[in-house]
């Protein structure tokens, strides 16, 4: 088994199956699952106009946050990732069945603390706050995305790739735990075996995180794995039934509200608060935070 582990693969091979467990995913299991959810919305007499423009207006946020990330990639992420890869990074590691497990875990480890954070300071939830503001749950949701969801996991993929571990491999990782979470993003799969519930993320411990109920408030952060949630204190089950959305709703459909009402309202709070201090604070402290 560990010589099988050892064994030094192609890049052509990783990137194919990375390919079809990320990219392809989309055609083979993500949009007929939210097919599959719209005839349950439909069976349930729940779907409604406010239903379709939401998801509508999910996937127009997408196409906004996947140009800001383009943008980001070609001219920043990528080339600031080998450049520490190249610069100070650890010897550089070999390309087998261990490293990239290990780089999977290290990019879930890292989503955790890259989403706790962006739920825990002010500009973070700025941004993120978008993709928390639908008031349903299914798979378009998973695409709701805020103008700077894409700047924040640079500051926790870049100790990835200086332990030695390729910035292809780091950046097919992160990918592959984004997709990983889009599956979580439904009301149809109730709770899973005991076993799956208690080390995976599920579409129960996800359900949770999205919810506006207070003991449901920055719970289950995790990626694949909800070890860490266990581990670190921020795990909480699924069992008051949930209420999605943020505690002050957009109450709109339009794309546009929908993608910058999180900038506007961090920046009127920056404008309304008095003294330099606190203006700053107002970005790195948690969303609710006052000046006394």
């Amino acid at each position: 088994m560990i010589e099988i582990l050892n064994k030094e693969l192609h890049w052509i091979d990783v990137e194919y199956w990375f390919s079809i467990l990320n990219d392809w995913s989309l055609i083979y299991l993500i949009i007929p699952f939210f097919i599959i959810e719209l005839i349950r919305y439909k069976i349930q007499n729940r779907l409604s106009k406010d239903i379709i423009f939401d998801s509508v207006a999910n996937i127009i946020t997408l196409g906004g946050f996947v140009l800001i990330e383009y943008i980001i990639g070609i001219l920043f992420a990528t080339k600031l990732y080998f450049w520490v890869y190249y610069n100070f990074s650890l010897p550089h590691l070999p390309l087998n069945w261990i490293t990239i497990i290990c780089c999977v875990l290290l990019a879930d480890f890292a989503y955790y603390w890259d989403h706790r954070m962006m739920h825990r300071i002010g500009i973070g939830w700025a941004t993120h706050t978008v993709h928390h503001s639908s008031p349903h749950f299914n798979m378009s949701v998973a695409y709701r995305f805020g103008p700077l969801d894409a700047v924040f996991p640079l500051l926790f993929s870049i100790p990835i790739v200086m332990l030695g571990f390729d910035p292809i491999l780091v950046l097919l990782s992160e990918v592959f735990v984004q997709v990983f979470q889009t599956l979580l993003h439904t009301e149809i799969i109730k709770k899973l075996p005991k076993p799956i519930e208690y080390l995976f993320n599920t579409p129960s411990h996800h359900r949770v995180h999205h919810g506006s109920n207070r003991q449901y408030w920055d719970k289950n952060y995790a990626g694949i794995l909800i070890i860490w949630d266990r581990l670190l204190g921020t795990f909480e089950p699924e069992v008051e039934t949930v209420r999605y959305g943020i505690d002050k709703p957009i109450n709109s459909n339009n794309p546009i509200v929908v993608f910058f009402h999180g900038l506007k309202r961090l920046g009127h709070k920056v404008i309304n608060t008095k003294g330099i201090g606190n203006k700053f604070l107002c970005l790195i402290k948690p969303p609710g935070w006052e000046p006394k």
